[in-house]
């Protein structure tokens, strides 16, 4: 009689690389990719003195461009996820919420590299204390404030979205809302901290707009009013109904 055992062999257990532990890869290689460049001068040699010096200040605005880009993704994606017509007809979570979470860690992978690359550039003007303290920057003091605070309000919308738990029913949606803030403040930093904006005001201008209309279908909803039954019914009584704008649902 076979003894032998009748259950299939066990596969060994294959190692899984978690979303988080991705993002976290992607910051950490941002960070050591400027500190290479910061440390080693010959890591991408500049044909003259002047592009040595505006090799980091390069890259920190290569780096804010892509992060306001990402961050206006992720926006519009949040505010399209939360949005009635998905509940009732799109329904199209499944496949949008994926890429709203990898976005939202690209976004702050690129604002951490932004940010790095600014406080290594001495040309730059703003120090370590200046980017984290609002106001204390000595190149454009308030637009940096505004970036800085937009930063906090993007942690803040990070934060809650990872720890709902620990948070009421319903209470994390009321403060993921202030991504909202996040891109105002974006959007005003890049706007007015940039010497070169007149030539991306296009992209602002786009941007913008495509932010603010898609939070308008998203939050202003027409409210019933009650009409008088007859003839003699006040003729502006039926006009169109009336629009609210309710942020908190």
């Amino acid at each position: 009689m076979d003894q032998s055992d009748p259950r299939p062999p066990r596969r060994a257990p294959r190692l899984q690389v978690s979303r988080r532990d991705a993002a976290g890869a992607v910051i950490v290689a941002s960070m050591l990719g400027l500190a290479v460049v910061a440390v080693t001068g010959g890591w991408a040699p500049a044909v003259d003195e002047k592009t040595a010096q505006m090799r980091l200040w390069l890259g920190s605005r290569a780096a804010g461009m892509v992060s306001y880009l990402l961050l206006s993704a992720l926006v519009l994606l949040g505010v399209l996820l939360s949005h009635p017509a998905n509940k009732t007809e799109w329904k199209a979570s499944k496949h949008v919420f994926p890429w709203h979470k990898h976005l939202a860690f690209f976004t702050l992978a690129f604002v951490v590299a932004h940010v790095v690359a600014l406080v290594l550039d001495p040309w730059a003007g703003v120090s370590l204390v200046g980017s984290l303290v609002p106001g204390l920057s000595s190149y454009r003091s308030i637009p940096v404030a505004l970036g800085t605070l937009g930063l906090y309000a993007l942690l803040i919308t990070g934060v809650t979205a990872r720890f709902t738990t620990l948070l009421g029913p319903g209470r994390w949606l009321t403060i993921h809302r202030v991504a909202i803030v996040a891109f105002v403040l974006a959007w005003a930093h890049g706007v007015l901290s940039g010497t070169d904006t007149r030539a991306f005001l296009p992209m602002y201008a786009v941007t913008g707009a495509l932010v603010v209309l898609t939070a308008a279908s998203r939050y202003w909803r027409p409210l019933d009013r009650p009409t008088r039954v007859g003839a003699d019914a006040p003729a502006e009584r039926r006009l169109a109904p009336r629009i609210s704008f309710d942020i908190w649902r």
